[in-house]
């Protein structure tokens, strides 16, 4: 079996991260991670352009035809330069879902405008309770003369208040379901959240009296929390990737200031405690590698093995990713906790995406309840 990626996937690397240099470097990342809608719609555009929305879609829906391993390429890319834009909540789950479950009907007529950049999707199930199982589901969505009718309130959406379509996991009398609903639907309110991690945004979605029609079921009803955890298994490779990517991001920029920064006459780098730091951070940043790589190529040939290496992929590259940024501010010194340096940004991403879908705990139950221990 060969674990390296094709020259075609090393090229699509190539240019993202030229890309990515060029239109999303630090000054640009914290820019916009001021302003209300976090992303910029011409970066938006241009990323259409590349292919990147439609980058697993399959053709016959407006997409690009690519897979699970590509996409790991963008996202590892994406985490290295903190990427502010609603990529991971539109592509990674949004548009997953639709693909996962959605009617012929929804597939054609979303996952296009996916693709051209016209429409974004975030997924609302988590809720204030916090939970990432299927219990947490408290939304309810009641049969009416016209369809249904949603009540409850949705929390921690991802780019749920720019997002142009929401999919909403409800509990329905047959289960949890899901609807496609159109985020301006009479009935909805959204309110960005104030977070920890100012590069990725999350909303608060109230649904009073929403009305839908069958139509906007995604696959039937009752059986939506098994299409969320297909997703999901996913979307935590995809998480991982990123991770991969910053936390080689902050070994490189650790590297960097070891060799330049002086004290005592000498490179900070030539003393003992920084290069076993240097050199525990490089063994995490491989190990996570090999952990997200191997899970993306599962995820890519849905392969049995996903729910096992899915979870063990994210809490491996969660505490990685973790570590190399803690250990990026202490190389760093003073100046790594302040805000004008770049460490910190890193680190409020690390523990923010440490406790998305569940921390590291949570996975490792979920992974040994898988191998039966």
């Amino acid at each position: 079996m060969n674990f390296a990626f094709s020259e075609e996937q090393e090229e699509l690397r190539r240019l993202t991260r030229k890309w990515l240099s060029d239109k999303s470097p630090s000054p640009v990342v914290r820019s916009l991670m001021e302003t209300d809608s976090g992303y910029d719609q011409a970066m938006w555009a241009e990323m259409a352009q590349l292919g990147w929305q439609g980058m697993a879609i399959p053709e016959e829906f407006g997409g690009a035809g690519f897979g699970q391993l590509e996409l790991a390429v963008l996202f590892e890319e994406m985490g290295r330069s903190l990427l502010p834009a609603p990529f991971f909540s539109t592509v990674a789950l949004g548009s997953a879902a639709i693909l996962e479950a959605g009617s012929d009907k929804q597939k054609h007529d979303l996952l296009g405008r996916v693709a051209a950049g016209e429409a974004t999707i975030a997924l609302a199930f988590t809720e204030p309770n916090g939970r990432w199982d299927e219990s947490g589901i408290e939304v309810v969505a009641e049969r009416s003369a016209s369809g249904w009718s949603i009540n409850g309130t949705k929390s921690f959406v991802i780019d749920g208040h720019t997002a142009d379509f929401l999919v909403v996991a409800a509990r329905t009398g047959e289960g949890v379901s899901l609807f496609l609903v159109e985020a301006d639907t009479d009935g909805i309110t959204r309110r960005r959240l104030e977070t920890m991690d100012m590069t990725r945004k999350q909303a608060e979605v109230t649904l009073t009296d929403v009305k839908v029609s069958d139509d906007h079921l995604v696959g039937s009803s009752g059986t939506g929390w098994a299409v969320i955890e297909r997703v999901l298994e996913k979307a935590i490779v995809n998480l991982a990737a990123e991770q991969v990517g910053a936390a080689q991001k902050c070994l490189e920029m650790s590297v960097e200031y070891a060799k330049t920064r002086h004290q005592f006459g000498r490179p900070i780098g030539s003393f003992q405690a920084i290069k076993h730091k240097c050199a525990d951070m490089l063994v995490q940043v491989e190990s996570a590698k090999s952990a997200c790589y191997y899970a993306a190529w599962a995820a890519s040939e849905d392969n049995d093995e996903l729910p096992v290496v899915a979870p063990m992929a994210k809490s491996y590259c969660s505490e990685a990713f973790f570590h190399c940024a803690s250990e990026n501010i202490q190389i760093h010194g003073g100046i790594g906790f302040t805000w004008e340096h770049d460490a910190h940004l890193y680190f409020k991403r690390a523990k923010s995406s440490e406790l998305l879908f569940g921390d590291p705990a949570y996975h490792r139950a979920r992974l040994a309840d898988r191998l039966g221990l």
